[in-house]
């Protein structure tokens, strides 16, 4: 069982859960956590130069041709045996056939991706027409809009929201039966009845561990009596975005903006049903458009008040346009309130489209933003996961990844962004500055981005390394006798390690580790003596959530 002892909290914890952070983790402390064993082995890299491992690996290749055609794919490209990559994109391009003959031209996309990035020329003319037309073919709803359904004034816009209610049935509390609703707002953005609200308004209609009764309705402000049924499309947990579909064309129709456009100081307002009250327009500015309040990209936070039943409406700018989806208020600190930028709902437009939960990307790795001085010069790799398609495509610590399918890339955001925008199985070009300033180029495949990444980081490596993307220290064995005993050997910077005044040479004793499932932190009870201190022992009990924005 953990001892008391100070709490060290990782960067990457979200903001939305800092008020409730030391209740959960004292509460984790006693009762609901795991504890686990230090892991003993990792992957290693494989050795192409033994002709043994090459055969091996070339049986691993075919094998995964029948299933995983496109990583089968990157791992011969890699491997760099002509014939076998030859055999692979012959395999990529017949699904690609398949998929433009099924019409599943969202899939199409990454085939004919991956086939590029390979040196893949499509020939037949059909396929190159369809995949020159996927856009239009696609037909995303919020991509195009129908200039006779845009709003001309406020009052239209607050026609084109809608409140958001799902019924839960019945609720007994204290002998008596409550109706069990939840309550939030959405947005038209297709005349064909397509609407965008959060994830978490709608979440109990795509739990599998809800088993309750749960049916999802819209009001519209004009006819608040009338529940009109509505049918979800897809959603995102990760972002907390939603697309809902219902049978009427909308009056009105809001059309995107551009983020970009909006600055801090800039006016906005939100449009909602905070707290029931249909048809709620509030006004205030851009107090900063980088907080980073989400695990995978950064939000505004606005001083517009918004309350509950906000969540899923539009912000809009003064030319009538959305630049954000409303989705969080702190009730406990008036003015706290936050809203997703248009640009990440964009990215996601055609995933949501295809229906079901979203599935993000991942390439098993960490960094941060690489600045000289002020300037944003990159995305640094800090650590490579053993096993992870970071590492076998050769990535290392110490690389500058500055280009990844074709965007320039300036920072971990740039990189995060470049993810949203791909599907899982997808192969995209990296160009990036390798320790000794020469430019390189690789193929990477993006792989499905984990439920738990901190729990795949720990389970895949060493503690020693995966300590360092778990709080930023790498560590070192002190002691063959004691297996828990380690040395820091470095520190990096903007870390919970960095800010809580540990340094290299600290010795380090591993006492516990343990996951909490329920609340989604790790926590590490350490033994310290921080030289800073005078090497005094102290008690550390550190905590870091599963996801972070720093893990890529």
């Amino acid at each position: 069982m953990f001892n008391t002892g100070k709490i060290i909290l990782n960067k990457s914890f979200c903001l939305s859960k800092l008020s409730l952070l030391f209740f959960i983790i004292l509460l984790s402390l006693s009762t609901g956590c795991k504890s686990v064993k230090l892991p003993e082995n990792v992957s290693e890299p494989l050795d192409y130069t033994d002709d043994d491992v090459v055969k091996n690996e070339i049986r691993n290749i075919y094998a995964m041709l029948e299933i995983l055609p496109v990583k089968a794919l990157w791992r011969a490209c890699i491997l760099g045996d002509s014939e076998v990559k030859a055999k692979c994109q012959e395999a990529v391009k017949n699904q690609l056939l398949l998929a433009v003959q099924e019409e599943r031209y969202y899939d199409a996309a990454r085939y004919e991706k991956s086939l590029a990035v390979t040196g893949y020329a499509i020939e037949d003319e059909e396929i190159k027409a369809a995949i020159s037309n996927i856009d239009n073919l696609l037909d995303v709803p919020g991509f195009t809009v129908d200039k006779s359904l845009l709003p001309q004034s406020i009052n239209d816009c607050i026609n084109a929201t809608v409140t958001v209610w799902v019924d839960k049935g019945l609720k007994i509390q204290n002998g008596s039966g409550y109706a069990d609703i939840t309550l939030g707002s959405g947005f038209f953005i297709d005349k064909r009845g397509y609407l965008i609200t959060n994830h978490h308004v709608i979440k109990d209609l795509v739990d599998p561990k809800y088993e309750g009764f749960a049916r999802c309705y819209i009001k519209l402000p004009s006819d608040m009596e009338t529940k009109i049924p509505a049918k979800v499309i897809g959603y995102d947990a990760a972002l907390d975005l939603a697309m809902l579909k219902v049978e009427l064309e909308p009056q009105f129709v809001f059309e995107l903006g551009s983020s970009a456009e909006l600055g801090v100081g800039d006016k906005v307002s939100a449009i909602g049903t905070p707290v029931g009250l249909e048809g709620t327009l509030t006004s205030g500015i851009i107090s900063s458009i980088d907080r980073k309040l989400n695990t995978i990209g950064n939000v505004f936070q606005l001083d517009a008040a918004v309350n509950s039943g906000n969540s899923g409406g539009p912000l809009i700018d003064e030319n009538r346009k959305v630049q954000a989806v409303v989705f969080a208020g702190m009730l406990k600190y008036q003015g706290l309130n936050f809203a997703i930028p248009i640009e990440y709902l964009r990215q996601l437009l055609p995933s949501l489209y295809d229906g079901g939960e979203v599935a993000h990307c991942w390439t098993g790795a960490f960094g941060h933003t690489k600045k000289d001085k002020t300037k944003k010069n990159g995305l640094e790799v800090q650590y490579v996961m053993p096993g992870g398609s970071a590492a076998f495509s050769g990535l290392k610590e110490g690389d500058i990844i500055n280009s990844a399918d074709g965007k320039k890339i300036t920072s971990v955001d740039d990189f995060q962004f470049m993810l949203m925008g791909n599907q899982p199985d997808t192969i995209v070009e990296c160009k990036y500055k390798d320790i000794d300033g020469e430019i390189k180029s690789i193929p990477l495949y993006l792989e499905k981005r984990p439920g738990n990444p901190l729990e795949q980081f720990f389970y895949s490596d060493l503690v020693e390394d995966s300590f360092i993307p778990i709080f930023g220290m790498k560590l070192s064995h002190s002691s063959t006798i004691n297996r828990k005993s380690y040395t820091i050997v470095k520190i990096y910077n903007g870390t919970s390690a960095d800010e809580m005044g540990l340094s290299e040479n600290d010795p380090v004793t591993i006492q516990e580790i343990k996951f909490d499932y329920e609340n989604e932190y790790f926590l590490a009870l350490l033994q310290v003596q921080r030289h800073k201190k005078g090497f005094m022992d102290v008690m550390l009990t550190m905590g870091a959530a599963f996801d972070s924005p720093y893990y890529f």
